[in-house]
């Protein structure tokens, strides 16, 4: 270890007598009556000392005034250098900052929240306009065949006919080709969702809703035999749908073709419960009795 390093490990003497000058400063610093006891003096460098004091204000529990004295080579006085307030090693302290986007969860929006989506979003992918190349993974390409056309259009049970309610913002295309499909799926947005928001969708929907929970577990029978269960449009209708039983507790909800609950459209139906047989005596009925003697008795 260097002589250097040795002096700045050890306190300047004089830095370290100046506890009057440091407390002094730390008081005009502070409101009255709130720097307590002297903690410690700590070497900053040569001839560079910081004094700590307790803090008593409340609200600042282990937090210390730190104050920092000088003096320069040579000279014997001793000037100041800095006050602050610092936390110790058992302060409160707030807790560390999250950006708003990392404390975000679902639920959290109420009205008149905006929530901003970034440029490079993973979920979305530039939509198809017309006048530029759709991307790979769209569900609309140049390499679309007339015949893989035909069943994209039947499978999505697209009608496509000359005149269509258009918005006049939108460029009318010519029936049959790529933009004019892309229009009737509504590809033609600015934004699209990716595969990769797709995917965790689905996870997402099939983890609320999946065969895996306890609800689903306990069914009767799935719910791709309910006649409850709305199939959604796209590739999505081959797992999910929407439930549309009010008593369900996944109504209005998007739920997994292996999800079931006990409002089943085909569940059993319970036997009514059978009617309990007369009683053989009376027992629930009541007899009428005099208070009084009856009427003409002598006695």
């Amino acid at each position: 270890m260097s002589a250097a390093t040795t002096r700045s490990r050890t306190p300047d003497r004089l830095c370290a007598e100046a506890v009057d000058l440091a407390r002094s400063a730390a008081e005009e610093a502070a409101a009255p009556g709130v720097v307590g006891e002297h903690v410690s003096a700590v070497s900053e460098g040569d001839r560079v000392v910081t004094h700590l004091f307790e803090c008593k204000e409340i609200g600042y529990r282990g937090w210390r005034w730190a104050v920092t004295v000088a003096r320069a080579s040579r000279s014997k006085l001793v000037t100041l250098d800095e006050t602050v307030l610092l936390p110790g090693p058992d302060s409160l302290q707030a807790p560390e900052w999250v950006p708003w986007s990392d404390r975000l969860r679902p639920g959290d929006m109420g009205p008149g929240d905006l929530l901003p989506t970034e440029a490079a979003d993973l979920r979305l992918e530039p939509g198809y306009s017309g006048e530029d190349t759709p991307p790979p993974n769209s569900a609309v390409t140049d390499a679309v065949t007339p015949q893989a056309l035909a069943e994209l259009v039947e499978a999505e049970d697209i009608e496509v006919t000359a005149e269509t309610d258009r918005d006049d913002s939108i460029p009318v295309t010519e029936r049959g080709t790529i933009a004019s499909v892309a229009e009737e799926l509504g590809m033609r947005r600015a934004r699209v969702l990716s595969r990769y928001g797709l995917h965790i969708a689905a996870d997402r929907w099939d983890e609320s809703f999946g065969a895996k929970t306890p609800m689903a577990q306990a069914a009767p029978a799935p719910c791709v035999s309910c006649g409850f269960l709305l199939p959604l449009a796209g590739s999505l209708r081959q797992a999910f749908g929407v439930c549309a039983n009010e008593f369900s507790p996944a109504d209005g909800r998007v739920v997994s073709l292996a999800y079931g609950c006990g409002g089943h459209s085909e569940a059993a139906i319970m036997p009514t419960p059978p009617r309990p047989a007369p009683h053989v005596l009376d027992e629930l009925g009541a007899d009428a009795f005099p208070l009084g003697p009856p009427a003409g008795d002598g006695g």
